[in-house]
């Protein structure tokens, strides 16, 4: 197993009950196959550039440790996901 980092953003106007629902649902497929190791919400924070007229966001941020499965699987789910605006998923060097 490799380890990961996984940054997302979810809109704005996103309940806290959704924000936390979603956090456990992208836990869950990650323990499918792997283990987290750190998941923090940081918070609504301004975009560095509009998205879809989209001035804010709420980021995650997500250490885990898994296979290229978990990762094809976890980016398969984000893509199909409305509540996010943008995600990305590289290989951690620390």
């Amino acid at each position: 197993m490799r380890k990961y980092e996984l940054m997302y953003i979810i809109r704005p106007e996103t309940e806290q009950e959704a924000v936390q629902a979603l956090v456990e649902k992208f836990n869950g497929i990650i323990a499918n196959g792997g283990e987290v190791s750190k998941s923090d919400v940081l918070g609504k924070r301004r975009l560095a550039y509009e998205i879809n007229k989209i001035r804010d966001g709420i980021y995650v941020l997500v250490h885990f440790n898994g296979t290229t499965e978990v990762v094809n699987e976890l980016d398969r789910v984000i893509k199909i996901t409305d509540e996010v605006i943008r995600f990305l998923i590289v290989k951690d060097v620390a």
